[in-house]
């Protein structure tokens, strides 16, 4: 006998879903105000805290893997931060001294925006849905490598 799933299961996905769709068009919507794409603020910000160990090939598997990056775009985008002087690296990416000023001026403009939001809800309940979210990912890139 087949026990049914709790419905909140199945609104999951869908809620998470919305929640992305709105969350970006806010971030998109922001950060126009600054003339940055979210790609340069995906990439500045996975550099920034993943490097500068960070191997330029994992860093474009990350970013080809968003709905509006593939492998060329991807290396198209690394080659236009470096060529503003953002980045450097060949075998592995950091922030410039210019890189790292642009991250941190771009973090501290959305921090604002980020704490209205949040700040409404309990920190646990915010840190719960984090580490949710994290095991999920995890957990699905598991069985895709398996």
């Amino acid at each position: 006998m087949t026990t049914a799933p709790p419905p909140v299961f199945g609104q999951f996905g869908t809620t998470l879903a919305f929640a992305e769709r709105a969350l970006t068009a806010t971030l998109r919507d922001h950060l126009a105000q600054r003339d940055t794409r979210p790609e340069t603020w995906y990439a500045l910000r996975l550099i920034a805290t993943r490097g500068p160990t960070l191997a330029r090939e994992d860093l474009v598997r990350d970013l080809e893997g968003s709905r509006r990056l593939d492998s060329d775009s991807a290396r198209e985008l690394l080659a236009r931060l470096e060529a503003e002087g953002l980045i450097r690296g060949e075998a592995h990416v950091d922030l410039t001294a210019e890189g790292e000023a642009r991250y941190r001026s771009l973090l501290e403009y959305i921090s604002g925006p980020t704490i209205r939001l949040l700040g409404q809800f309990d920190l646990a309940d915010i840190e719960t849905t984090v580490r949710t979210l994290q095991a999920i990912t995890r957990r699905v890139e598991e069985e895709a490598a398996a």
